[in-house]
């Protein structure tokens, strides 16, 4: 599957007309007339197409091309199909100490774990109420849900471990939708993390969404890590609302695939809420990785962080357009923003627009963004010390990721995360040997 940006430049259209008939060949159940309903809010869309200026760099038109193929199928996988593909699964689960749920081709595969109080459930009809589907992504992922979860807290849970999604996806079923809805209660805690796989090569499409409201004073630590086979694309929309005091920390990682599409979103509508983001993406060959993100203080005082790195090598192109918003009358806002990326080929390409609306008067915001290469005078010093150029620029690239790493907000899974990221450093640094 063709990357976006500079390629894949086929028109985004997806054939309504058949969308249909695949909805209406779905077994009843409670998401059946809200699934009819996104079919007719998505025909009226259609994908994203880079004549939309937050779709500029990013083109669906080969995510289009194949959901095509997969809508004319006569094969399309209406129940959950077991794979021998699970090893990945069994490896990951047994080695990270957290409650695990393992949803395979969009279909929750494992039974729903009982912790105390903290509630799992099938997700319904009535915990999509308060998102609704306005945009085309959320359209299409509606109309084709399949299954998801609810995840809830009781009012001052504190949970003694993480919860952990993991998402294995198999070519077999080459689209596929996944939802996800948070509700952190009054007072309670929770941490979570997602870890996105596939179970086999070839291409694939998945179309992802999370929505986490956070009541007063709760908090939610949410760590995200996309590692996918090579010709896998997804779009990923993690959407928060925090009341009065509620606090968000947010860790994406995004190491592997064709194309990934980030959508962040964080609406803060309670004074003394506070946000904090931090991202890194690695990317190599051709891929296309594209983070948007939305910070939205509609109230003051309130404060949040967000920083993200890239490391980039071969023909990859990264996109970072973070966005933050302060309304009129949010006075005391308090707002930080930065995008760093260290470019290690001269033929990636980034494309960074950090940007600040502001209304209010007394507010305290900034945002920058730069770009540049392994500090040479660096490498110097670290060959007169025995160290191979490779094993320099390892440690250098290592060191440039480790203010995000350091920032991650869940023990439980910085071990893991931390082979993942060593595996990556070390494909593109033997990437530019080649």
């Amino acid at each position: 599957m063709g990357t976006g940006g500079r390629n894949g430049m086929t028109a985004a259209t997806v054939d309504t007309s058949r969308l249909r008939s695949v909805v209406d060949a779905f077994p009843a159940d409670d998401l059946t007339d809200m699934r009819r309903d996104a079919v007719e809010t998505f025909a009226t869309q259609g994908f994203p197409t880079a004549n939309q200026e937050d779709w500029k760099y990013t083109s669906l038109g080969d995510i289009a091309a194949l959901s095509n193929e997969w809508l004319e199928s006569a094969n399309i996988q209406l129940t959950d199909v077991a794979t021998d593909e699970q090893k990945p699964e069994v490896a990951l689960t047994e080695s990270v100490d957290v409650e695990w749920v393992v949803i395979r081709d969009g279909v929750v595969a494992t039974g729903l774990p009982e912790i105390d109080g903290v509630e799992i459930d099938p997700i319904s009809e009535d915990d999509l109420k308060d998102s609704p589907a306005d945009d085309a992504m959320t359209a299409f992922n509606t109309a084709l849900l399949r299954d998801g979860i609810r995840i809830r807290t009781r009012r001052s849970a504190q949970p003694e471990r993480a919860i952990g999604i993991l998402y294995s996806d198999n070519p077999s079923n080459a689209v596929v939708q996944t939802r996800v809805v948070v509700d952190v209660a009054e007072s309670s805690t929770l941490q979570l993390i997602e870890v996105c796989t596939s179970s086999g090569p070839g291409r694939q499409f998945t179309n992802s969404i999370l929505d986490a409201r956070l009541k007063q004073g709760s908090k939610l630590d949410h760590v995200r890590l996309q590692n996918r086979q090579d010709e896998h694309s997804g779009v990923n929309r993690f959407r928060s609302l925090l009341a009065q005091n509620a606090v968000l920390h947010h860790n994406s990682f995004d190491f592997g695939g064709a194309l990934s599409r980030n959508d962040v979103v964080a609406e803060i509508a309670g004074t003394g809420a506070n946000v904090r983001l931090n991202g890194l993406y690695l990317s190599s060959g051709r891929q296309h990785i594209d983070n948007h993100t939305s910070i939205i203080h509609g109230v003051g005082p309130s404060q949040s962080e967000e920083e993200y790195r890239g490391i980039l090598g071969g023909r990859s192109q990264c996109v970072f357009n973070g966005k933050v918003f302060v309304a009129e009358g949010a006075d005391g806002t308090d707002s930080s923003q930065s995008n760093h990326n260290l470019l290690l080929s001269e033929r990636a390409e980034i494309d960074t627009k950090p940007e600040l609306e502001i209304y209010a008067d007394d507010v305290k915001c900034a945002h920058g963004a730069t770009v540049g290469q392994l500090d040479h005078s660096a490498l110097f010093y670290l060959r007169s010390r025995g160290f191979s150029e490779d094993q320099a620029r390892k440690i250098l690239t290592r060191a440039f990721a480790e203010g995000t790493l350091s920032s991650l907000s869940i023990d439980a899974c910085r071990e893991f995360v931390a082979t993942a990221l060593d595996r990556k450093l070390s494909q593109l640094v033997d990437e530019r040997n080649e």
